[in-house]
């Protein structure tokens, strides 16, 4: 019995192991994109420093982000896709914002009668759901909230849109 539930911990822990990024603190950016390629956005931050994102959407749900300082070496990398992140998001927020925090939406749609695009991100989860993110015509947060994923029952994804 021990020897299976070592085993099982064991491949636990390589399957995580293989899902972190193979970057490390201090590696500078030429180092990143030899291991990981280039970066789907990058985003330069205030203080020098800036962030590239590394998304798996549309169809994915995972987007690593690796910051650098701003001497273009590696601070730190995290997955942007979490329902931490997506909580810590409030209105006021700026379009530019919201993107430095979670990298490119899996889809960009609008919704006439309340006049905000909403941004849609799919993301790792149990109960098959997705993070909306609701703009003003002006690029700011106004709200948002969670939603059943259309890709998971009835839904298909063509051309860059879900379709029922």
């Amino acid at each position: 019995m021990q020897r299976a539930l070592l085993s099982v911990t064991a491949a636990l822990m390589a399957g995580c192991a293989l899902m972190q990024p193979p970057v490390q603190a201090g590696d500078d950016v030429d180092t990143v994109r030899q291991k990981l390629g280039a970066p789907g956005a990058e985003y330069p931050l205030p203080d020098g420093s800036r962030k590239w994102a590394y998304p798996t959407s549309p169809f994915g749900r995972h987007t690593t982000m690796v910051t650098f300082d701003a001497d273009g070496r590696v601070q730190r990398w995290e997955e942007a896709l979490t329902e931490t992140n997506f909580n810590a998001l409030e209105a006021g927020l700026t379009k530019q914002q919201v993107l430095e925090r979670l990298g490119p939406p899996a889809r960009v749609w609008a919704v006439r009668y309340h006049d905000q695009t909403v941004w849609t991100y799919r993301y790792n989860n149990t109960q098959c759901q997705v993070f909306h993110v609701g703009l003003t015509p002006g690029g700011v947060v106004e709200d948002t909230s969670y939603g059943p994923d259309p890709m998971c029952d009835r839904g298909r994804f063509m051309m860059g849109a879900w379709h029922r």
